[in-house]
């Protein structure tokens, strides 16, 4: 790619079954999202064709081998033939099949190949059916857990952007009492410091992190709970000290995200789940896109599900795809400090045989 060219950004088209073909067709032939980048499609050309049918899109579908060679038209559609599936009549919309498994997690793998070689400068990723992975013989639990094998990425976070909002998770997916008992000060140290960390490699060059209270009204001074003062500020007196961030907070749940989204800060640090993605999706749910920091490429995604029960419809809305590869787009300059921040693990044991 030359320095005159748009960034490449491959698109996972996820679980055929679902409505991840439709709505990332229905991205990537959008004239203002091609201006900005090209893009291609880890998919079997007869998904991507089934799919140019549903939405009514009049595209050409042409198949190329190397990402460089992506066109600039929205009317042409490159893919990338991850071969698995010829037929996409024999995959059955709204249903958990093994086919459908071994297209997703093949178009994972080698869109991932691409970008650690290079070739791309991200990865946008549509959603897969964790039961379709599963009936194929993956070991993973999910999306994230098969990327970091197949980069051989140490530690991963999740960080949800909103504007120019980011939001980090000290806890995810664990039951909300479970969540509780880990709010301890040294699991918070390292998320804050993780949390600061990703913002300066995602372009925030002096980031304003603040970190949300666990318990209403941030405890009242320990009448509603003493996690604020035992465990909350303490970590975050520990990093501003260490390293004179000037992090903020505990600032109470139900203020931090409103002033957040309205520019008082770069990044939030969420105690656990919910806890941040209810406020981000509330406020705007097509428009929060999560991105999965530790890794060294850059991955973006949508945060929601394969739809089954509205897969090959045509009635999906994009909105949430086209997030994410705005997302893409934005961060795919900062490809190379990604890739340097976030180094591979040198050992050489297969990922198959990684513990």
């Amino acid at each position: 790619m030359t320095d005159t060219q748009p960034p490449v950004l491959g698109v996972t088209v996820g679980d055929p079954a679902g409505i991840g073909p439709e709505i990332s067709l229905a991205t990537v032939i959008r004239p203002e999202i091609r201006r900005r980048a090209r893009a291609v499609l880890y998919a079997d050309p007869s998904v991507v064709e089934r799919a140019a049918g549903i939405i009514g899109a009049d595209v050409e579908v042409r198949v190329i081998d190397d990402p460089a060679d992506a066109a600039t038209e929205p009317s042409v559609v490159d893919v990338i033939d991850i071969g698995t599936i010829p037929d996409a009549d024999e995959i059955e919309f709204g249903v958990v099949q093994e086919a459908a498994g071994r297209a997703a997690v093949a178009s994972i793998e080698r869109a991932v190949e691409d970008a650690l070689a290079g070739r791309t400068q991200g990865v946008v990723t549509a959603p897969i059916n964790k039961e379709a992975i599963w009936s194929t013989g993956s070991r993973f639990l999910g999306h994230t857990e098969m990327l970091q094998d197949l980069t051989g990425a140490e530690k991963t976070d999740t960080m949800f952007v909103l504007g120019d909002l980011c939001t980090f998770f000290a806890t995810r997916h664990m039951s909300l009492l479970e969540a509780v008992q880990a709010i301890r000060k040294d699991l918070l140290v390292g998320s804050i410091t993780r949390a600061l960390r990703a913002l300066r490699v995602f372009g925030y060059a002096e980031p304003r992190l603040a970190v949300a209270a666990l318990n209403p009204h941030g405890g009242e001074n320990g009448h509603f709970g003493r996690e604020e003062l035992d465990e909350i500020r303490p970590a975050i007196e520990q990093v501003n000290e260490e390293t004179g961030a000037g992090v903020l907070g505990p600032i109470p749940a139900d203020s931090v995200f409103h002033l957040g989204i309205g520019g008082a800060f770069d990044g939030i640090l969420s105690l656990y789940h919910d806890q941040g993605h209810i406020a981000t999706k509330t406020y705007d749910f097509d428009r929060t896109v999560s991105v999965t920091v530790g890794l060294p490429i850059l991955r973006t995604s949508v945060d929601h599900g394969t739809a089954f029960d509205i897969a090959g419809k045509g009635t999906a809305s994009p909105q949430t795809m086209i997030s994410a590869f705005d997302a893409g787009v934005r961060f795919s300059a900062r490809n190379t400090a990604i890739a340097a921040a976030f180094p591979p693990r040198t050992d050489t044991t297969p990922p198959s045989e990684r513990k």
